[in-house]
This record gives C-alpha cells, structure tokens and sequence, in this order.
C-alpha cells in the first residue's frame, strides 16, 4: 500500500509538473511583453525598463522559467544582491529562512503566485483566498443537488422502466449532458430571475454576501445560491441519473436480489435495503470526478450569475490581460483537480488492496 500511495503522489508531482510548464508557456512566451500589458498605451520606454528589471522579464525565457519554478515551490532559493529579482526584498510576502550560503538564501515559504497587473500589486494569493470559498460552496451545493435529485431520478426510472416516466427522466438527462452550462444559466437567470421574480423572489445577479444598504456591513444572501447551484448541478445530475438508473438494473439482476424476490419481499424494500446501497459505488466515483471539474466548470455560470468566486475573477482577468491572476487561478484549481482525483485513487487502493497491487 506503501508504494501505491508513493506511486500515485510521484504522478501527481509530475502532472504539476507538467501543468506548470504549460501555463508558463500560454501565459507568459505566447501572449507577447507582460511589461506592456501592465503599463497600457502610454508607456515610456524608461517605465518599460523599470517594471521589466522589477517582475525579471528582462531575462530569458528559460531564466524566467527557473524562476517561477523557483517562486512556486516551497523551499526556493533567493539572491541577497539588490541587483537581482527577488520578491523577498519589497518585504510584502514572509518567508522563513533556513540558512544562507554566500549570497543565496534558502526559504521555506507558501508558493508565491506573484502580483496582479491590475490590482495596485495585490498578491494573485490574496485574490484566490477571498475567491476560491465562494466557488467551493457553490461546487458543493451544485454537487448536493445533482447527487440527491440524480440518485432519485434514477431510482424512479427503475420503478417505472420504460413507462413514459422512465422516457421524460431520458429525455431530460440528454438534454442535460447536451446544453452548455453558460447557456443554461441564461435560460435559468431570464426565466426565474426575471420573468418569474415575482413568485420566486429570486434576483437574475448576486452573490453569496451583499452589502447592507444602511451601512451594517456584509450579510449572507443564500437565495442567490440556488440559481447559479441548480444550474452548475444540471450536467452531473443527468449523468448521475443515467449511471444510477444503469447501476441499479445491473444489480437487480444479480442472485441474491432473486432470493429477495423469492422470500416474498416487496419491490421498495428490496431497492432501498438490498440493491441500492451497492448501486451508489459508480455514483461516488462519477462525483468525486464532477467535483474536482465543477471547479473550473464555474467560471461562467459564475460571470453570467454575477457570483463573486474564482471563475468569475478568471472572467475579469481574461478581460484586462491580468496574466499573474489567470496563471495562478488555472494553477490552484488545476492542482485541485489532482489533488481531489489522486486522494479517491488512494481511498480505493484502501478500500480494495486488489488495485494497489496492481
């Protein structure tokens, strides 16, 4: 088991690895001079040189490249000469230092993201810190949906297979898998924001905290949740309706449900205390998938609800040219992506010691 989990987290390093690279390359070799993009138009050419000498995009690209690989990792190695780039010296970021020889340092830190172009020098961190929990409670309530309305859907199309219930629950689960998120939340914000505002009490925009309008400072607003929820939920939850519905037939027609059967149990108790619980196997693994996807799936389901999180700050950075936040954004939740995918293989090589052995 040992070397399965070392195994699995030896990928994980590499896949960073790689996305790492690339991010690197789309954002900073290809999009052209990230010193012009964060001046503007009316830079001079003593200003080009100054933010050039400052962010190091006056060396190489592979010295540029070692250096944001030095930035990201946790223990890095900074110069003490004032002539050379370091975000140490401009004393914002801390950092723990652990020795020095001659006139390199060696710190142990938290992965530096760097600056916004567009934020006054606001650390990418800081944006992601206020972002990120806004989209996390989102994925989950999105997951929550699609995992409860998804399993019942499924079990109902088993109760009434191919009756016309069972046809309306396939017919809606293609559609689902099918619609694009951005267009369903234009669909979902018109309908129920607008032309139904007067029933449903639900705003087209909004995110999770508003600000009073005397003055007492921000307060949770949950209803702006259930749109943008419902909407990012809608994908997984017809392909968790189509898996269960698959799952649950499958093992209907295994033995021991005919036992079930055969000793004169009712079809409900057979579902819910037999057949069911074994049914939710490929379910979890399909969400614990979606999870890690909705993050990044958000971003304009997030912009078109207005919902102050991570992909709509992605939206926003794409607009400005604000590289650092789009580079650490698709950084962090690309990290989670593995992170969440790496820990479910861990937890089934726990589960079943037949996959760590293979």
């Amino acid at each position: 088991m040992t070397i399965y989990v070392l195994q699995k987290l030896g990928y994980a390093l590499l896949t960073l690895f790689g996305v790492v690279t690339i991010i690197f390359i789309l954002f900073t070799i290809l999009p052209g001079d990230p010193a012009r993009m964060m001046l503007g138009q009316n830079e001079t050419a003593e200003q080009l040189a100054v933010v050039k000498k400052k962010y190091g995009f006056d060396q190489p690209v592979s010295v540029q490249y070692i250096r944001y690989l030095n930035d990201l990792s946790p223990i890095s190695f900074h110069s003490e000469n004032p002539e050379d780039y370091t975000f140490l010296k401009e004393g914002k970021y801390t950092a723990t230092k652990l020795f020095s020889i001659g006139n390199t340092t060696t710190v142990l830190k938290f992965p530096y993201l760097r600056e916004s172009f567009q934020k006054n020098g606001k650390e990418v961190s800081e944006v992601i810190v206020e972002t990120l929990p806004n989209t996390f409670v989102l994925a989950v309530s999105a997951i929550i949906i699609a995992m409860v309305i998804g399993v019942i859907l499924g079990i109902l199309s088993v109760l009434f297979k191919d009756g016309i219930i069972d046809k309306m629950i396939q017919l809606l689960s293609t559609l689902g898998m099918s619609i694009p998120s951005f267009f369903s939340a234009i669909i979902f914000a018109w309908i129920f924001g607008f032309l139904l505002h007067e029933y449903t009490n639900l705003n087209m925009t909004g995110s999770l905290y508003e600000v009073d309008d005397f003055g007492n400072g921000k307060y949770i607003q949950w209803k702006n949740l259930i749109l943008p929820a419902v909407v990012l939920g809608i994908r997984p939850l017809a392909v968790v309706s189509q898996l269960m519905r698959n799952s649950l037939l499958e093992v209907l027609d295994q033995d021991y449900i005919r036992t079930a059967k055969a000793k004169g149990l009712s079809y409900y108790k057979i579902i819910t205390r037999h057949a069911l619980k074994n049914s939710l196997n490929p379910v979890v693994t399909a969400i614990s998938g979606w999870f890690a996807s909705m993050l990044a799936g958000a971003v304009f389901v997030e912009y078109i609800f207005g919902w102050n999180g991570l992909g709509k700050e992605i939206v926003n950075a794409l607009n400005t040219l604000d590289l650092p936040v789009i580079m650490g954004a698709v950084l962090v939740i690309a990290s989670l992506f593995i992170l969440i995918n790496i820990f479910v293989d861990i937890v089934y090589g726990w589960l079943d010691p037949k996959i760590s052995r293979q």
